[in-house]
């Protein structure tokens, strides 16, 4: 029997969770900073003691984020009626008091750019012992991707939004914020019997529908799709099904980037996370870009690159396997032979945006520098604007009537080397962004001046006009060096134009708020 709750009882537990202040702001407060991140790392002996005074919240959280066992009569003060929970398989009774069979975790989401409140959710999942998670239908909670993913999606107001291969649901709780109607998928009916709880816990409405891929969903077409797909590639079989699609490699991720714009809405948006082969004797970006069809605009932005071996042991120590263990030394071999055969020298992991576009496609598949901070989703929303303005402004002279202006992050930085001679020799000098993504370019003394000309005041034609008096260089040579790069300066976001730019409401990432270890 798959875990469940009544809707009356789902309404009344959320009651008693919310009164005993089991919210990620709730915990936080109770445990302190300290604990809390000592909590984060896996060390439960700090919060343990800083719960022991918690009354009804200390209950909860030694009960569901500790995994400890809790006196029957404390975890009814507190949850009230525990048959439901016990009938529903969320708690379990035991010789010494009352134990989480599944893990609730306060999660939630901060107030949002336009103002909207914040939310307080519970993400209901399958239990993060190392046992639990060798089960081949075991259901992940909030952990690293799930957080990536929701702080890298666009969350502009929309109709329709599919989140495809939910899980326990996380991306369709951050979807319930800003679209209309939510539709959430998986293959797996245990993965949405806890979906159903997180959402219904969290009063949420979505609608939950059961199958593979795309199954569920034929024939319809959305405004917004997030995915974060099995996509860790290996040899085409399924030891867990959270993260192996059954299929070689990545040709999962291959097929779903070749179907996935039939499922958009015109000027419908995209989101997922993947990983790709570095093939030896292969460029990566030619491969992922022979993936798209036409009719998409696309950026994919590769965050890290590991080696075979760093891969396969990074992905068994996921799945809580004992490295060392002759077990799984068998199954490293096995996927190390699968991968020297394939001449796979790397294993590539990123994000992937996607676009339906009726106009001539823009796609650009680049390595991702610098730390995220707050996560890539208003500069995934920016992506999308500066890409239209520069569409907008395709023609030479448009492009030198507009009026730019130098964003304000944007630092100029020189190396040098010591001269033999005495002094110090120039190497090279280039721009960057100092927050978000580090975006950088190599310029020269021109290509430096001009942007630090950039202030909102003079069109680009005027002061490619000043340029050339300054450095006795010629216009036309100097528009033809220069605007490639200011294009590229755009795209980056080093520059921003000062008219023709669109202000969106809403328009930044999702501020996720775990309470405890997400993994």
């Amino acid at each position: 029997m798959l875990p469940h709750l009544a809707p009356g009882q789902t309404d009344r537990v959320r009651g008693c969770l919310l009164d005993a202040g089991y919210t990620p702001d709730g915990v936080r407060a109770l445990l302190g900073r300290s604990a809390h991140d000592a909590l984060t790392r896996g060390e439960p002996e700090p919060a343990a003691r800083a719960s022991r005074d918690g009354g009804e919240l200390g209950t909860l959280v030694r009960l569901f984020l500790l995994e400890g066992v809790e006196p029957e009569p404390a975890v009814t003060a507190a949850l009230g009626d525990l048959d439901p929970l016990l009938d529903g398989r969320i708690l379990r009774r035991t010789p010494d008091g009352i134990r989480a069979a599944l893990d609730v975790r306060p999660y939630g989401e901060g107030a949002g750019d336009g103002g909207e409140p914040g939310a307080d959710w519970w993400v209901v999942s399958d239990l993060d012992s190392p046992a639990a998670r060798q089960d081949r239908e075991h259901v992940t909670g909030v952990g690293g991707a799930s957080l990536s993913l929701a702080a890298a999606t666009v969350r502009r107001p929309v109709g329709s939004l599919l989140d495809l291969g939910t899980g326990c649901g996380v991306q369709a709780l951050h979807g319930s914020r800003h679209a209309v109607h939510v539709v959430a998928t998986d293959v797996l009916p245990r993965a949405l019997a806890l979906a159903r709880l997180s959402c219904g816990l969290s009063g949420v409405d979505v609608d939950l529908r059961e199958g593979p891929w795309f199954d569920p969903v034929a024939g319809e077409r959305f405004d917004q799709v997030v995915s974060n797909p099995p996509f860790v590639p290996g040899p085409p079989r399924v030891d867990y099904v959270y993260r192996d699609s059954g299929q070689a490699g990545d040709a999962a991720l291959a097929g779903l980037l070749g179907e996935l714009p039939g499922l958009l809405n015109p000027g419908g948006v995209a989101q997922l996370l993947g990983s790709w082969l570095h093939v030896r004797g292969e460029d990566w970006p030619d491969r992922v870009r022979s993936w798209l069809p036409g009719g998409v605009d696309a950026w994919i932005l590769q965050r890290e690159v590991v080696d075979p071996a760093m891969h396969v042991g990074t992905w068994q120590r996921d799945a809580g396997l004992a490295v060392a263990a002759p077990a799984a030394r068998e199954q490293a071999a096995a996927w190390l032979d699968w991968m020297a055969a394939e001449r796979v020298e790397g294993v590539g992991f990123g994000f992937l945006l996607l676009r339906r576009t009726d106009s001539e496609p823009t796609v650009v598949v680049e390595d991702l520098p610098g730390e995220l901070g707050e996560g890539l989703g208003r500069e995934m929303t920016g992506w999308l604007d500066r890409i239209d303005w520069l569409r907008a402004h395709s023609r030479d002279d448009d492009l030198l009537g507009a009026t730019l202006l130098i964003a304000p992050e944007t630092v100029l930085e020189s190396a040098s080397s010591v001269d033999p001679d005495g002094g110090w020799s120039e190497l090279s000098t280039s721009v960057r962004r100092w927050s978000g993504p580090g975006w950088e370019h190599q310029v020269d003394g021109p290509a430096a001046a001009l942007l630090a000309g950039c202030r909102g005041e003079l069109p680009l034609s005027e002061l490619i006009a000043l340029l050339s008096f300054a450095h006795d260089r010629p216009y036309d040579a100097l528009v033809e060096a220069t605007l490639p790069a200011v294009r590229e300066f755009v795209r980056h976001g080093l520059l921003l134009p000062v008219d023709g730019w669109p202000h969106p409401v809403n328009s930044g990432a999702a501020s996720a708020s775990p309470a405890g270890p997400v993994g």
